[in-house]
C-alpha cells in the first residue's frame, strides 16, 4: 500500500478533543504535494496518526460556512 505523504499547512483550531488525547482539528492540509485543501479529521497528539475525515475545497468550506449560520442553534 502506497504512504500517503501530508503536510499540515495552517492549523485554524480545535474541535474537541478525546480521553487519549487525539483531537479532532480543522486544519488546511496538503495530501501528496497536491494545493491544500481543508481538513476535519482526529489526530494523536503528535500528528504522525489520523482517523478518517473530509477535506473541503475553499468553496465547498465557503458553502458549509453559509449552512451553519443559517443554523438556530
Amino acid at each position: 500500500m502506497a504512504e500517503i505523504k501530508f503536510e499540515i499547512k495552517e492549523t485554524i483550531g480545535v474541535l474537541s478533543e478525546s480521553a487519549k488525547g487525539w483531537s479532532k482539528e480543522l486544519n488546511l492540509v496538503s495530501w501528496n504535494d497536491a494545493a491544500p485543501k481543508y481538513d476535519i479529521r482526529e489526530w494523536s497528539p503528535d500528528h504522525t496518526k489520523m482517523g478518517k475525515g473530509i477535506t473541503l475545497t475553499k468553496e465547498e468550506i465557503k458553502r458549509l460556512k453559509d449552512f451553519l449560520s443559517g443554523l438556530n442553534l
